[in-house]
């Protein structure tokens, strides 16, 4: 029996005429004073009362029950359980009886697992179902079904929302004389055509496969060729992100079962589609918006979902739509924007939903450029140019034929159909923008905001708007119209996109370059509004650090970072929607960068030059984001795709399993105590302290690495993650720490009865327990400080005498940065004038996982898959020892700068990096002008730079394997590294630039004249042993620079 939420008092007269016996009175009626007195004229009043109640309805009952058999379609009757239909029954003739308007909500549980949300409203108006969809309660399970029935006078429309699947307990027969696989032997014999049903699908056991997929209600309601249909559009996206969209004209001898009036179906069309992968609910909502702009009246709709295994489903959703009379549907462009709907922001079907007119691409560039202009004008004004403020401004009546204009100047610039724009008209179309904004928009805000929306259409290269599929629109922008005072290097290419709940930058510093992908997900609208004002300014400090430590390999620093607006969600639909930005954000890069029939007809290119990315897991990336964006890859035609992202589970090098970052952090680390604080940590103990848990990539590794290189020795006295902080003076559980690592479980988990008698544990799921974690680095006193997790900016020009104590003195004395952007460089540089604490600056210290992550794109590029899997142990132990050996010779060339110049240490690690950036640049650009044949006798510097064993099995395969410019650079960074960590900073840089690339080619053929030397040297007999090694020493030390002259 459904348990209903409706009004039980106003049904209850129905309720009497619709069952066998009369409900008795519920009480006395004496007290009533408009009734007269004496029992037996009540008890006349009270029967006359149910016989006029009765009477009128039992003539509801006769004239609606007729009405209702013969008007509602018959695909009602056939999806729907004889409980429902009475309960819908009853409420109808309530309110009939009642010469009450068709018009009321039904909330109602099928069973335990099913919830179902009924509207039963008088007509079936244009826009009607998106505002139910809009205004459903939110269950803690799934939209299941849909159906929308429009009874065929048109004087009501009953929708049906079901939440929730079913158990699926009837017997399911699917054998070769079921209707379904009867119509599909007809289909493939060529006596039954059926549009976008390929013949190669109809096998029986595929499509009993398929069939098993769905569920009972569906497979037993769905007529033959719409199923068969159905399953053709599901097998186009089965897998993928994919929508597939069928329109037809309403066929009347096909479906008069239906219960559609012949008479009217000439205007009449079927629009069926798959969409793979996405929230029902969401699927349904963006789909009536779709129909509502385009002003056609939904007569029926059904929805199901169709298991689509690790991909989640498929909801096939199918509506019988009506067209206006005199309207004339574009269906191609339709069918287009309802592929786009899943993609695009709330904001944008915002904007839609109030001015139909833009359509969906002038929509999206409006909203996007918004976004764009809010990390750019809230350096100007952050109250008048806040993300709400710059929303409202550009959306809103007063400005909104404006921005249509500035994405129309957009959509002319970049259509493929017209062909490039030139300057001179891109000129005249901006400042005649320009002009129209200074004359009509007084507001000085807006009118600066809207300038510099064409501003960033100048500055716009490249962008997907007229892909057909694309997930997100992406625009491959000129740096300068990102950069401000407080950015000390412009970078080399910026890539916005913005989609559905998220937008994203890609910064990078060089042609070549890679850098990892995050995710920020802020809890509140507040942060959110916050994160978004900085998020520009992240992407490029993070990508600027990248490019710091990016320096010994050829591909330049780069960084992306998505922020995603999951405030308010559940996880299981914050992680759903964290996995489509990845998804849409990859993918709207390579739209921008691949080179593909597609891409050369639809994307116009002012730049000129093909580009080369190569991507990374950060934050919040999964392994399965991983995998997907190497197929997509691969898919969309990247060359060597298994290189466009690190870290693959599989042909990768997992930073976290292999602890790849941490092992340079710890080089840094064990340099540092005996260079600073004069500490042998091998022989005498010292105390640690760090930022970040031990299920965290660089702060659990670089624990069990401690433990590893030091034993006894190293004491870990304070932790702090997420999830709580941990504090004991005399060092935390050692062998309680390591079961923590290895089982990935965070710093909640530890177990109390671990704790010494001064240790604490602070859980932050209260507001002391937070308090102490978010000081914890601050108070706890050690020798060393790791930040090897933690928020960027955490310490900064505000905050940092928080990190001394009461008597002034810092609680660490040496801070090695295993995370990016912990400290600020003012911080840095406060600590160190002010409270002499030496700080490894993160661009040297943990630049072992980018170089770990450069030798995996090597690999993806010089051996296959399998090579790498049958070899993986023996090439993974060589990158390590790479990695340990690029960290000791940078730590040993800062220390000996710091030593022997003034200034502080990030001062000198900046120098280093910029230094071997300098001298790479400067060698690259000579390189390009040599033969292919000059260039092959330099590739010995990239098989050196290349771990043995991949150098041992591929290095024959560079030429053919390897694009050339990736292999300049290889050489270039190669050399540069070189020759700076052999001879310092100095001799560099007292070079004039235009003198460094040939200087550095006459380094080698010096160095190879000193090794000949040093070899004859060796061999020379009359030396004694001390004499002969300190002449060695020598010559190892300045004898390539005294070759050269240089000093």
């Amino acid at each position: 029996m459904l348990s209903s939420s409706l009004n039980l008092a106003r049904l209850a007269v129905t309720r009497r005429a619709l069952t066998p016996a009369l409900f008795a009175p519920a009480r006395s009626l004496s007290d009533k004073s408009w009734q007269a007195s004496g029992s037996e004229i009540q008890e006349a009043t009270r029967k006359a009362l149910i016989h006029d109640l009765l009477s009128d309805s039992t003539s509801a009952i006769h004239d609606t029950v007729p009405w209702f058999l013969e008007n509602m379609p018959a695909s009602y009757f056939r999806q729907t359980t004889l409980p429902v239909r009475t309960e819908h029954l009853k409420a109808i003739t309530s309110l009939r009886s009642t010469e009450q308007a068709l018009s009321l909500d039904i909330r109602s549980d099928l069973d335990e697992n099913r919830k179902v949300v009924t509207f039963i409203r008088p007509n079936n108006e244009v826009g009607m179902l998106l505002k139910q969809i809009k205004s459903l309660p939110k269950y803690n399970m799934p939209l299941s079904r849909v159906g929308v029935y429009t009874t065929d006078d048109n004087t009501m429309c009953l929708n049906m929302f079901t939440f929730g699947e079913p158990k699926d307990t009837t017997s399911r027969t699917i054998d070769d004389s079921h209707p379904i696989l009867s119509l599909a032997a007809k289909v493939a014999a060529g006596d039954v055509e059926i549009e976008e049903v390929d013949k190669g699908m109809l096998e029986p056991e595929q499509i009993k496969e398929y069939m098993s997929k769905c569920g009972n209600g569906y497979l037993n309601n769905s007529v033959s060729r719409r199923f068969l249909k159905q399953m053709g559009l599901y097998y186009g996206v089965t897998g993928s992100e994919g929508v597939e969209v069928s329109v037809e004209k309403f066929n009347p001898t096909e479906y008069t079962a239906d219960g559609v009036d012949a008479a009217s179906t000439d205007r009449l069309y079927w629009i069926d589609s798959a969409i793979a992968n996405s929230l029902p609910q969401y699927a349904l909502e963006y789909f009536a918006r779709v129909v509502k702009v385009n002003n056609l009246d939904i007569v029926r709709t059904h929805l199901d979902n169709v298991n689509d295994g690790e991909n989640g489903t498929v909801t096939q959703l199918r509506m019988l739509v009506r067209v206006e009379e005199g309207d004339d549907i574009d269906w191609k462009r339709l069918k287009r924007n309802l592929k786009r709907q899943k993609w695009i922001d709330p904001s944008t079907a915002d904007l839609i939903d109030r001015v139909p007119s833009l359509g969906i691409r002038r929509a999206e560039i409006i909203t996007g450029l918004a976004s764009l202009m809010h990390p750019i004008m809230g350096k100007v004004n952050p109250v008048a140019y806040s993300k709400a403020n710059i929303m409202a401004a550009v959306t809103g009546k007063a400005y909104l034929d404006l921005g249509r204009e500035i994405a129309d100047f957009f959509l002319k610039k970049f259509d493929p159909k017209s062909g490039h724009m030139s300057q001179s008209d891109q000129d005249a179309e901006s400042d005649r923008l320009c002009a129209k904004i200074d004359s009509e928009v007084v507001d000085r805000s807006a009118n600066t905001l809207l300038n510099k929306m064409v501003d960033a259409v100048n500055h716009t290269y490249r962008t997907n708007v007229y892909m057909e599929n694309r997930y997100a629109l992406s625009m491959r922008l000129d740096p300068a119209i990102m950069q401000s005072d407080n950015h000390a290097e412009t970078p080399y290419g910026v890539v916005f996109a913005h989609g559905r709940r998220f937008n994203g930058y890609h910064v990078r510093f060089r042609d070549i370059s890679r850098g990892g992908m995050r995710i920020v997900t802020p809890a509140s609208s507040e942060q959110l509004a916050l994160e978004s004002g900085r998020h520009y300014d992240e992407c490029y400090g993070l990508s600027f650090a990248q490019q710091m430590k990016n320096k010994d390999i050829p591909e330049g620093g780069s960084k992306c970072v998505a922020l995603v607006d999951t405030v308010g969600m559940s996880q299981q639909n914050k992680n759903f929607v964290m996995r489509k930005s990845v998804k849409a954000f990859s993918d709207s890069i390579l739209d921008l960068i691949v080179d593909t029939p597609e891409t050369n007809e639809r994307v116009l290119d002012y730049y000129g030059k093909p580009e080369v990315l190569y991507l990374g897991p950060d934050e919040q990336v999964l392994p399965e984001d991983i995998d997907w964006i190497v197929q997509r890859a691969a898919k969309r035609g990247y060359r060597n795709p298994s290189s466009f992202m690190s870290s693959k589970p599989k042909a990768g090098i997992n930073h976290k399993e292999f602890g790849v970052t941490s092992e340079g952090v710890n080089v840094f680390l064990d340099v540092a105590l005996r260079e600073v604080l004069k500490i042998d940590p091998t022989k005498e103990s010292f105390t640690v302290k760090l930022t970040g848990g031990t299920d965290g990539d660089v702060a659990g590794n670089e624990i069990n690495i401690l433990y590893r290189e030091y034993g006894d020795n190293v004491k870990i006295v304070g932790l702090g993650d997420h999830t709580a902080a941990l504090e004991d003076p005399n060092g935390l559980n050692r062998e309680e720490l390591l079961r923590l690592f290895r089982a990935a479980l965070p710093l909640d988990q530890y177990d109390p009865s671990k704790l010494g008698a001064t240790g604490e544990l602070h859980k932050a799921d209260t507001d002391e327990g937070a308090r102490m974690r978010n000081t914890m680095h601050n108070r706890v006193k050690a020798d060393a400080f790791i930040p090897a997790g933690g928020r960027p900016n955490t310490v900064d020009i505000n905050n940092w005498k928080q990190f001394l104590d009461e008597e002034g003195k810092p609680t660490s004395g040496l801070i090695v940065e295993g995370a990016n952007l912990f400290i600020t460089a003012e911080a840095r540089q406060k600590l160190f004038e002010e409270a002499g604490v030496t700080v490894v600056k993160d661009s040297s210290a943990n630049k072992a996982g980018v170089i770990c992550s450069s030798y995996e794109i090597c690999a993806a590029m010089l051996l296959s898959e399998q090579e790498f899997l049958d070899n993986k142990e023996e090439i993974v132990a060589d990158v390590l020892k790479k990695l340990r050996y690029f960290a000791r010779v940078e730590a040993e060339l800062l220390f000996r700068e710091f030593n022997n110049y003034p200034g502080a240490l990030p001062h000198f690690s900046a120098l280093i990096s910029d230094t071997i950036n300098v001298a790479t640049d400067a060698i690259r650009e000579e390189l390009v002008k040599l033969p292919e044949e000059e260039i092959d006798l330099l590739l010995d510097l990239v098989k050196t730079h290349l771990p043995a064993k991949m150098a041992d099995m591929a290095f024959d395969r560079l030429r053919t394997n390897v694009p050339e410019q990736y292999l300049i650079a290889a050489i270039a960074s190669s050399l540069a590294s070189k020759i700076v960590y052999a001879e310092g900073v100095n001799f560099v840089k007292s070079q004039p630039p235009e003198n460094l690339s040939a200087l550095a080619l006459k380094y080698l053929e010096a160095e190879k004249e000193i090794a000949s030397l040093e070899k004859a040297l060796d061999g020379a007999k009359g030396l004694k042993g001390d004499v002969k090694e300190e002449v060695l020493d020598l010559l190892k030390r300045g004898g390539v620079r005294s070759k050269l002259n240089v000093f």
